[in-house]
């Protein structure tokens, strides 16, 4: 499902890794691959709005189907008064649309279908070859998955992944944004130093792979009302247990 590009310089990306922290991966599928996953992504994907308001509050979906119905607009309207809440008194939140594709692959929604294969990709050797390599670190032995959109309105609040799970050691975004993404439109990866001072941004972009060392201070900024609905990417981490 995931056909990586041959002419990947993985000596280069892995000093820049050695050296930030973080890298980005261009072009990191073959083009027509790329195209495809994108493709799926956009239109045979069941999305569901995701949110959580307050690092103590639990996280909460909605699926998309109901989001045209009354009570299902409504409830959105609750993620989104609740959301913008817990952010303006400065507590973690977050709302975006998701589908949790690892979640989906263990309870088995759909056995034998295209998510399932990606989750395959991403723990097969190929792909776990070129991200120890990159990132110096062997014990990497298994990816988690989720894919993602941010439409407009929606944000993921800062955070730094400390201590959700310890087996957490390289988070990642497989961006399949549209190449023309606008900086005005937002939803920009950010980084953030101990003052609270961004350090780093990466425009959404299209077929490349973001991975940096966790914990880390970063979140992803506010899209725009006006920002087009098409900032997908498939993220999680990769793991050493």
């Amino acid at each position: 499902m995931l056909e990586l590009n041959g002419k990947i310089d993985r000596a280069a990306l892995a000093a820049r890794f050695r050296t930030d922290g973080r890298v980005q991966v261009p072009d990191v599928l073959t083009q027509g691959c790329a195209e495809a996953l994108r493709a799926l992504l956009l239109r045979g994907t069941p999305w569901q709005l995701a949110w959580q308001a307050g690092e103590a509050s639990p996280v909460q979906t909605i699926p998309n189907r109901l989001l045209s119905a009354p009570e299902g607009q409504a409830r959105a309207g609750e993620a989104g008064a609740a959301t913008d809440a817990a952010a303006r008194s400065g507590d973690y939140a977050f709302r975006f649309a998701n589908y949790p594709i690892l979640t989906a692959y263990l309870e088995g929604w759909d056995r034998g279908g295209p998510h399932e294969a990606i989750i395959e990709s991403l723990n097969g050797e190929e792909v776990l070859a070129l991200v120890r390599e990159i990132t110096g670190i062997p014990e990497l032995i298994k990816a988690d998955a989720q894919a993602s959109l941010f439409a407009p309105n929606h944000f993921l609040g800062r955070h730094t992944d400390a201590h959700k799970d310890q087996s957490w050691r390289v988070a990642y975004v497989l961006n399949l944004a549209p190449d023309n993404w606008h900086t005005d439109w937002g939803g920009y990866l950010q980084f953030f130093d101990e003052n609270g001072d961004i350090v780093w941004g990466w425009r959404p972009r299209f077929n490349v792979l973001n991975l940096f060392a966790v914990p880390c201070a970063h979140s992803v900024s506010y899209a725009a009302p006006f920002a087009v609905p098409e900032r997908i990417a498939i993220t999680g981490w990769f793991r050493d247990r």
